[in-house]
Parts: structure tokens; C-alpha cells; sequence
């Protein structure tokens, strides 16, 4: 999983400028979805529908908590992805970046299903690509690198920085660490939760340096007459890009292509943090908005399946599905019992091109609290998003044919809004952590 990937950030899905040719013959070799959407418009709760498969309304981590990492920590009785395939005999691992539980709380990944962490557990410190160290497991791992605080108060608990001394680059470690893993693994069956921190910004770098794109080169970019920050951007894509190609070579060589699903996607819609000029590279594609919107452009995600043998080469799926639809399908894989508290559906029949026997969702649902708070509502083609001091404004669109979301609908389909909003009611739940708006 990338971080901040935008919709139109690859080859595949349009992307002109910068290269990724391992993850455009990705989609080649497998399946590109048209219509998956990420769990939320921000990174920790996102990751907390992902691996919850419980949707917005109902998953306990449901913001970026600031400084009150409580709020952020997923709980004992939350019931993970991890913890069901755990169950059903897998080695699990989580290289990467975490945000969803502490050293000491009830989140931290070991605690929620994971025999093996190395990474970030708190998402600020995750914005520096050239930290002093990482967890591996519950100790510290201290790297070469010297970072300067961007100030002496902590923000979300945690003392945000820049590398003054950039020897050990994060990214290259967990890439490492994770071919590592593989290999240590591939006589069992397993599941490896890859969330990469790459094309985030180091917002603290931002702040300090004016440029926020850390990476150790600028690579096939360095003589193009962009900004330093735009070509640490595509820099970034692309090394990316090739890793997620070493690790399906790797899959290869050691011939378990055939019996392993991998899949690629972005926690939500591309960011402009880094100082570098989103209209150059378009990330989100056709859409609108960005992340920390509702609009297609924070919540629709590019997203990838391969499986040789299994997925038919160069297919496309147009039916909407979203991070909460891990949980089911992992279950489907693993022939496990289904939590009882979820909002997931399994898209195996899909990627087995089985569509006769594809279940679709009623509905789709998201709610975001920064700022005003607003809520969203997919209904096939229908799109409601609902926002204001007050929570009254609405805007109804028609996706299959405005796309961009420009033309508002709600007066001329008032039975389609109303339908959408009584699933909008439904599908929330009041949390005592999360709290909405009065309406009028």
C-alpha cells in the first residue's frame, strides 16, 4: 500500500509523466480496478477499515487524533485482518508503516494478529524518510541517520523532524526487510501487510527545508527542468514502483507466484505537502479533490491484483469495492468464519472472473471529521456527500456520467437523495470519541 498515491499518479491509470512500468505490467499481467475506494480520506482511519473491514461509521479509529493517541489505538476486542488469517495457520507481518496503536497500547500490531513488525508505529514520525530509528517489534532500531526536531512541542505524540545526516532511507529498508521476509516464509502459507510510506511527505521538511520529496536520488528525473520537489515526487513513484517489481520477481524465483495474491493501492488521495506543483502530474487523474475531500479524488484509489493463473491478464473491474473488503476476501481465501461485526464483501469471485456470482454492495460509506463534517454515500453510480456548519448542505452526483463531479443533482432527484440519506443514517453509529454536528 502506497501513501498519498493519487488516482492518475500511474501509467496505468493515465499518468504521463512519471514511469511505472512494473506496476503498469502489474495490471497487464492481472487485474486493474476502475472503482475501488480507500477507507477514508486520511491515513489512520483508512488503515483502521482496512483492517477492521468495518466502514467509517462503524471502525473505533475514525480521524487523525492529533496529540491523544488513545483515539488512534485500535482496541483488544477490534478483531483484525491479521488476526484471522493468524487463526487459520498464516505467518503474518507488517513491514511498514502502522498509526494505529503504541508501544503500551491495546493497537500495537503485535497485539492485533502480527508475529512480526519492523516500522513506524507513530504516523508522524513515519513523515521522516531518514528517522533515527525503527521499531522491530517492541525494541528500537537505531539507524545512522541525524535528525533535527522542526520544534521542542510534540505533535501527535511525537517529536516530528527532519535528517540533517540522511545515510539509511527507510523505504530501502523496508523493501529489504520484506524480500527478507518472503523468503523466511515461503514454505508457509502467509500474509505480509506492506504499507509504504512513499510518495508522503515529510511535512516537517516541508517546514524546515522547503521540501518535503525526501529521497535519496532524483534517478531518470534529474535533468528535467522541474522543481527539486517535483522531481523528488516522480522520484519517489518510481522507486517505488521498481520495488514492487523485485518483489514479484522475487515471488517468481521462488515459484509461488501461482499460489499468492498480491495486491497494490494507495490509503487515499495525493497530497500537496511536499512543495511540489500538483498540476504538473495531475495525481488524481479525471477526478476531483484531493486528500481530506469526499469527492472521487481523496477516496478512489488506484488499485491492482495479481495472481498468475488465477486473475485473467489485463482485466478490468468497474464494480465498486473498498478497503473493508479485505477482511471478507480474506476469509474467503483462508476458508475462515467471518467476523460478526463487519461491513465487508468478498471480491474472489471477482478475481477468479467469476461475475455471475459477485455480490455488490447496497451501499458504500465514508464520514470525515476535520474541519466541517461531512459524510459520503456511493450508491452504484450515485454519489451523496452531505457537509456544513449546520450538516445540511447535499450534493447528489450522477458518477457514470459526471465523473468530475461538477453538476449537482439533489433538485432534480429527490427520491434517489432521500434513499441515500436514510443509508447515510443507518450506516452511522455514535462513537463517544467522534463527535458529530448537531442538525438543525
Amino acid at each position: 500500500m502506497a501513501d498519498d498515491l493519487g488516482y492518475g499518479d500511474l501509467g496505468c491509470y493515465g499518468q504521463k509523466l512519471i514511469k511505472t512500468p512494473r506496476l503498469d505490467q502489474m495490471a497487464k499481467e492481472g487485474m486493474k480496478f476502475t472503482r475501488f475506494y480507500s477507507g477514508s480520506t486520511v491515513c489512520a482511519p483508512s488503515r483502521s477499515v482496512l483492517m477492521t473491514g468495518q466502514h467509517m461509521g462503524h471502525t473505533h479509529v475514525r480521524g487523525n487524533a492529533g496529540g491523544d493517541m488513545s483515539r488512534q489505538s485500535l482496541r483488544n476486542i477490534d478483531l483484525t485482518v491479521a488476526e484471522k488469517l493468524k487463526e487459520t495457520g498464516y505467518k503474518t507481518a507488517l513491514i511498514g508503516k502502522w498509526g494505529l496503536g503504541e508501544v503500551g497500547q491495546e493497537g500495537h500490531p503485535l497485539k492485533q494478529g502480527f508475529d512480526y513488525f519492523y516500522g513506524y508505529l507513530n504516523q508522524v514520525h513515519a513523515h521522516n524518510f531518514y528517522p533515527e530509528f525503527l521499531w522491530r517489534n517492541q525494541k528500537k532500531h537505531v539507524l545512522k541517520n541525524v535528525v533535527k526536531p522542526v520544534s521542542d512541542k510534540p505533535r501527535a505524540g511525537f517529536m516530528g523532524g527532519a535528517a540533517t545526516k540522511r545515510v539509511e532511507y527507510s523505504h530501502d529498508l523496508f523493501t529489504a526487510e520484506a524480500l527478507t521476509w518472503i523468503r523466511a516464509n515461503k514454505e508457509n502459507p502467509f500474509f505480509l501487510y506492506l504499507p509504504l510510506t512513499i510518495p508522503h511527505a515529510n511535512n516537517e521538511g516541508t517546514r524546515m527545508f522547503g521540501d518535503g520529496a525526501e529521497v535519496p536520488d532524483h534517478g531518470i528525473y534529474e535533468k528535467e527542468n522541474w522543481t527539486k520537489q517535483d522531481k523528488g515526487q516522480a522520484a519517489m513513484i518510481t522507486r517505488m514502483d521498481r520495488d514492487v517489481g523485485r518483489l514479484l520477481d522475487l515471488l517468481k524465483e521462488l515459484k509461488i507466484e501461482e499460489n499468492t495474491l498480491v495486491m497494490f493501492t494507495s490509503d487515499n488521495g495525493p497530497h500537496n505537502e511536499a512543495g511540489h506543483n500538483p498540476e504538473l502530474f495531475k495525481p488524481a487523474g479525471p477526478l476531483r479533490g484531493m486528500k481530506r475531500t469526499l469527492t472521487e479524488g481523496g477516496i478512489r484509489v488506484p488499485t491492482l491484483a495479481w495472481w498468475p493463473n488465477t486473475i485473467e491478464p489485463n482485466s478490468i473491474s468497474d464494480q465498486p469495492f473498498y478497503f473493508g473488503d479485505l477482511m471478507a476476501t480474506a476469509c474467503d481465501m483462508s476458508q475462515s468464519d467471518m467476523p460478526l461485526q463487519t461491513d465487508s464483501l468478498s471480491f474472489l469471485p471477482t478475481l477468479k472472473g467469476k461475475a455471475e456470482e459477485q455480490k455488490r454492495h447496497k451501499f458504500l460509506y465514508w464520514e470525515f471529521y476535520e474541519r466541517t463534517f461531512r459524510q459520503a454515500v456511493i450508491m452504484e453510480e450515485w454519489k451523496l456527500i452531505r457537509s456544513g456548519m449546520d450538516n445540511q448542505r447535499l450534493e447528489l452526483y450522477d458518477l457514470k456520467n459526471d465523473i468530475h463531479e461538477d453538476v449537482n443533482l439533489i433538485k432534480e432527484q429527490p427520491a434517489v437523495a432521500q434513499r441515500m440519506l436514510s443509508y447515510m443514517e443507518s450506516a452511522h453509529v455514535p462513537h463517544p470519541n467522534w463527535t458529530t454536528p448537531k442538525r438543525k
